[in-house]
């Protein structure tokens, strides 16, 4: 056999194993196309919510810092060394009660010292002023004597003073916070002695864009949260609305007023703040896990009703994209895209694709709730 015949032979034996391959490949498509025909793409189960209006009021959520009413650091006006100490750290105490002693010995000392000056002064005065009248001193003398008794009388009442600053009293009716001194240690004035705060209201600082200033009127009320109380929300009343906006950040200081007759919350707490804005207005609005956030746009699937090709009705969902506003709990306000009374489905969708047949389970839903509350564990 020639070699131009054995290279035909294995040219036609190649192209014989080639052509089956090819062949098989081309049958597997073609059942796979036969069958999904017959079968039609699977059907995927979703949940589903029609779209309805509420009445929305708009809200500025902020964060705030508390602060008490009434609170201050207890500090001495003059130096001296504890003597004693008459409150117990964390204990209310009442208006004017006496909670440190600065040892004032020498100062007591002192003002007997002065009473007795000012004693002699007076018994001078009255002397001068007998002899006055009686024409033995001169007007000088009678002003001199006056002037001398009414120095020393100011010097006993300065003393006074000096002794009773050695009795340091709350200035008003609080809880004491924990005591900063010791017995017997010496202190200066200013040092801190221990913390003061009146609970019973406390007040809400936050800040709001300047944008909002007609926005928000004193009386109005706000809900205050706290994470150390989740489950519950505390009112506020706008109590004052600052004259001046922060020039650094453009921002308005707002104070609310919040009464806490429970003592609930304490002075430098962090708060998120819920404030209303504007007037309420009717909008469409979804639970937020209906909407799929995309950097080209935001969109939700629809859910519709049509034959197949048999002429048997079908779902189907179809992708379509939407303009959301505000996110308010687990609801999202939509501002189109979509219309009152379309089914949209709320869960199960980052499975489907435009076009797909789907089937209703609604045993388990989302939440929508547009004020949730945190289940206390």
């Amino acid at each position: 056999m020639s070699m131009k015949k054995r290279m035909f032979q294995m040219l036609a034996i190649c192209a014989v194993f080639f052509g089956a391959i090819f062949g098989f490949q081309m049958f597997k498509v073609m059942m796979f196309k036969k069958y999904m025909k017959a079968n039609g793409a699977p059907v995927v189960s979703v949940s589903e919510e029609p779209v309805q209006y509420t009445e929305w009021q708009p809200q500025l959520q902020v964060t705030g810092s508390l602060r008490a009413m009434k609170g201050v650091d207890i500090t001495s006006e003059v130096p001296g060394l504890v003597k004693n100490i008459w409150f117990a750290s964390g204990h209310r105490v009442k208006e004017d009660q006496v909670i440190v002693e600065l040892n004032a010995d020498a100062d007591r000392q002192r003002l007997n010292a002065l009473i007795a000056e000012a004693e002699l002064a007076k018994i001078s005065y009255e002397r001068d002023k007998l002899q006055f009248e009686a024409n033995a001193v001169s007007q000088s003398t009678l002003d001199a004597g006056f002037a001398d008794l009414k120095s020393k009388q100011a010097q006993v009442a300065e003393q006074e003073a000096m002794i009773q600053k050695k009795q340091i009293q709350a200035p008003f009716e609080g809880y004491l916070g924990v005591s900063q001194i010791n017995k017997g240690q010496y202190v200066n004035p200013g040092d801190k002695i221990v913390s003061l705060q009146s609970l019973d209201y406390v007040y809400v600082d936050f800040y709001i864009p300047q944008q909002e200033l007609l926005s928000v009127t004193v009386g109005e009320n706000v809900n205050v949260r706290s994470d150390a109380y989740p489950d519950k929300i505390f009112i506020g009343e706008i109590s004052a609305i600052d004259p001046k906006i922060d020039p650094k950040t453009r921002n308005l200081h707002i104070q609310a007023t919040i009464c806490n007759t429970e003592q609930r919350l304490l002075p430098g707490m962090f708060v998120s703040v819920d404030m209303p804005i504007g007037k309420s207005e009717h909008q469409l609005t979804l639970p937020l896990t209906a909407v799929s956030y995309n950097p080209y746009g935001e969109t939700v699937f629809v859910v519709s009703e049509a034959a197949d090709e048999k002429g048997d009705p079908q779902l189907t969902a179809t992708q379509v994209f939407v303009k959301v506003g505000e996110a308010r709990g687990d609801q999202v306000a939509i501002l189109s895209g979509i219309k009152e009374g379309d089914v949209v489905v709320v869960s199960g969708q980052f499975k489907l694709k435009s076009g797909d047949r789907v089937e209703i389970n609604n045993k388990v839903l989302p939440s929508n709730n547009a004020s949730p509350q945190p289940i206390d564990e």
